[in-house]
């Protein structure tokens, strides 16, 4: 490029003709001429594949047998060599290897990972009072045990605000309860909710013509509070990957690491916290808050009807010879039910009840799986403690374990602290956390006395010098004593 700009100046600031360039700089007559008064343009590249493949016919060949192919069967398709194979038979003069590049450049192009065509997706609009709805798994801690959290999530992509409630299971109640909830939270219905195609609400999916067969229960929930149910093709979760994003969000935000809690409506507290605390946050597009937005979005949706919709299922069961009912896959004792020939077992999304066919209450109680859960596991969790002593109070597990013995281990010394580590991990073999918190005292190893002083057990509360204690004892021989004066 300098030797350009450097004709260009010879040209046409000191206007020398080409020749007296030529001699100056040493390049032939054509070239100074070329670079002296032509226009040097910028041209795009026209980048073509070169080959056989691409230049001859056997390209098209080869793409026209893997489109056929792909219609039928994976089992009936042609493989890589039968296709080598059979071009061989028209004259093909390449090598295999140039048709299994090709077919794998095929195959990039056209399919996806799930060797599905690929297709275009197309940005969706989102107008107000349009909703998304859709589950997402999460854990968090109760009674010292790991839970799995149901959390129903509702994204409205207008205002970016989303909602959440947790929930015990995905079946049919817990779903329509949760939509209740989530209505209540809101504060209206949204038109339009768009949701997956989950058995609590579909039937039939999509597909060959046929449009979403819905369930019955779910039909008269959607007629009730007035909303239009739309659910999505199969496999297509970008048609709602506003919710998706959104569960993610609320997993990553709200469920790391797993909060402790006391019951499902001290969960429902948090997570109502947390949406309101994130609904003050500026819309990543329009530049408001999004809570202002809801507020706007609000005017556009359904009001909530008069008259609360009750849900619940009911099905007619018996009871086998035991007087057991099969609940949830579990078989649950119903007294006196063994008389009934009869029995309507009616289930809300948290609880049963068992009923004769004459009306009569036989039993009441929890769902099964409100009781479901599964033990940390503290042995690993221990053994990691005990070599690294430091890390206790700053592990994810730390504020699981129960106060007192979170307190036993919060100490100064790292050298008690292993030991103490090693005490629990010889207890939790036959017991399990909270057994150890209750009968604390009780299990407690006796410290030696040389380390119980007077300092040790201000530093360590459980280090008590029981000498100090005893002195304050009354001695038998001076309460004698004292008696004897009286008389």
């Amino acid at each position: 490029m300098p030797e350009i700009n450097h004709i260009k100046k010879l040209r046409n600031v000191k206007s020398l003709s080409i020749n007296e360039i030529s001699k100056r700089t040493g390049f032939c007559w054509e070239t100074v001429k070329k670079y002296a008064d032509g226009d040097q343009l910028p041209q795009e590249k026209a980048r073509k594949k070169r080959g056989m493949m691409y230049e001859e016919k056997w390209g098209e060949i080869v793409s026209d047998w893997l489109m056929e192919d792909y219609a039928l069967k994976k089992k009936l398709r042609r493989n890589n060599k039968n296709i080598f194979e059979q071009l061989q038979k028209l004259g093909f003069p390449g090598s295999y290897r140039t048709v299994c590049n090709y077919i794998a450049e095929w195959k990039d192009k056209m399919l996806d990972e799930a060797d599905e065509m690929k297709e275009e997706s197309e940005r969706l609009t989102h107008p107000p009072a349009e909703a998304q709805v859709d589950f997402g798994v999460t854990e968090v801690v109760h009674e010292g045990k790991v839970k799995d959290i149901h959390c129903l999530v509702m994204s409205f992509p207008y205002s970016n605000g989303g909602l959440v409630v947790p929930l015990p299971a995905e079946n049919q109640e817990c779903f329509l309860e949760g939509l209740k909830m989530l209505f209540e939270q809101a504060g209206y219905v949204p038109r339009k909710l768009r949701l997956d195609n989950l058995s609590a609400a579909v039937v039939k999916a999509r597909g060959r013509g046929q449009e979403t067969i819905f369930t019955e229960a779910f039909e008269r929930f959607a007629s009730h509070y007035g909303f239009e149910a739309q659910a999505c093709n199969p496999r297509k979760g970008n048609e709602k990957g506003h919710v998706e994003n959104k569960v993610g969000y609320v997993r990553y935000n709200f469920f790391t690491p797993s909060p402790v809690i006391q019951d499902l409506t001290h969960l429902h507290e948090l997570l109502l916290e947390h949406c309101r605390n994130d609904h003050q946050r500026i819309h990543y597009k329009k530049d408001h808050i999004i809570a202002d937005l809801m507020n706007e979005e609000k005017k556009y949706g359904l009001a909530l009807p008069e008259n609360e919709y009750p849900v619940f299922k009911e099905t007619m069961v018996t009871a086998n010879k035991y007087g057991e009912v099969i609940i949830d896959k579990k078989a649950i004792h119903i007294p006196n039910s063994y008389h009934y020939n009869k029995l309507y077992l009616i289930t809300y999304w948290d609880h049963y009840k068992v009923v004769s066919s004459h009306g009569e209450m036989l039993s009441k109680g929890p769902r099964p799986y409100m009781n479901k859960a599964r033990e940390i596991p503290w042995n690993s969790i221990l053994k990691n403690w005990v070599r690294k002593p430091r890390s206790i109070v700053y592990s994810r597990y730390f504020p699981y374990l129960p106060s007192r013995i979170a307190y036993y281990l919060n100490i100064d010394s790292m050298k008690l602290r292993k030991e103490r580590v090693q005490w629990l991990i010889s207890l939790i073999i036959k017991y399990d956390m909270r057994e150890i918190d209750s009968r604390f005292y009780e299990l407690l190893p006796e410290e030696d006395t040389e380390r119980e002083s007077f300092h040790d057990s201000i530093e360590h509360p459980y280090d008590v010098n029981w000498n100090m204690y005893d002195s304050l004892q009354p001695l038998k021989n001076s309460a004698s004593k004292e008696e004897g004066q009286h008389v």
